[in-house]
């Protein structure tokens, strides 16, 4: 455990580069995300309490939730962490003196390349197994549990629908196209176990996802794309998404020249933490959540 949850909470970005990625796909989501920021507004923000005492008890069982180990929500954190720093990210400090600013500047673009099919098909595949297990882990119920992952979802809101909103904007129809689907199933199909071994995120994430080996794992890998993949299609159509319909939308926030856009979803790994951020943001609802229904 890095920090405690309310420590977390209470620093989580009001304006950076992360937070202006999430605005912009507001347009698919319009109110849908509110950037609930410290741990007790969170408390009041999801249980409409006032009562200072009984707020400060949410938070202390919240709290002591948070910090047993035999619950899932630590490993939970580690993994929206985790994924999100294995992506290259550049980190939000080394930008924050741009924010807010005409951002047209972005030099860094010409020494970013665009990743290849297959990395970027993996890293997808893998932020999406992330959550799969971070549901698990949240929920308390064995990280194979597509099924109730997949049930989940149409329920999915808030933070949460938000994050998956940017996983299939920012790390399917940027990079991959409007055909992201079809294409990171292709990709999936071709890929062996050593493609896995070789990836960075992979061998970090590798221990909490299901499988007693590598090949048992991209299997696992595999199934969860497979059991998302309608949910992902009927998402895009429903919302009209498209590159560039969210690429168009993100200029509006930084200035990003039309001849940079092929650097986009680089750029967007490279100074974005959006699992982190929305991620957190889960754990600090369902822990107040439980901690309300406890008490």
């Amino acid at each position: 455990m890095s920090k405690p949850i309310y420590e977390l909470v209470d620093e989580l970005p009001e304006r950076n580069l992360t937070v202006y990625a999430l605005r912009s796909l507001d347009f698919a989501l319009p109110g849908e995300w509110d950037n609930v920021i410290g741990f007790e507004n969170t408390i009041r923000k999801v249980t409409g309490e006032t009562n200072e005492a009984l707020i400060q008890q949410i938070g202390e069982r919240a709290i002591q939730l948070f910090n047993d180990k035999s619950q899932g929500y630590q490993r939970a954190l580690w993994l929206y962490q985790t994924i999100d720093k294995t992506g290259g990210a550049l980190g939000t400090a080394a930008l924050a003196n741009k924010v807010g600013e005409n951002v047209s500047f972005l030099g860094f673009l010409n020494k970013l390349t665009p990743k290849a099919e297959k990395a970027q098909t993996i890293d997808l595949s893998l932020k999406l197994v992330t959550e799969v297990v971070a549901f698990c882990q949240i929920n308390g119920i064995p990280g194979d549990s597509l099924g109730d992952f997949v049930r989940a979802l149409g329920d999915y809101g808030g933070e949460a629908l938000m994050r998956m909103a940017a996983l299939v904007s920012f790390d399917g129809l940027v990079p991959l196209g409007p055909n992201f689907i079809q294409q990171a199933g292709l990709v999936l199909n071709r890929l062996g176990p050593k493609d896995l071994e070789e990836n960075g995120a992979f061998k970090r994430i590798q221990d909490l996802i299901p499988g007693s080996n590598t090949a048992q794992q991209l299997g696992f890998i595999e199934a969860s794309f497979n059991s998302t993949k309608d949910w992902m299609g009927s998402f895009v159509s429903r919302k009209g998404l498209t590159p560039e319909k969210i690429t168009r939308n993100f200029q509006k926030v930084v200035d990003i020249a039309d001849d940079k856009l092929d650097y986009f979803g680089a750029f967007l790994d490279m100074s974005t933490n959006y699992y982190e951020h929305t991620g957190i943001q889960t754990l600090a609802r369902r822990l107040v959540e439980r901690a309300v229904a406890e008490i």
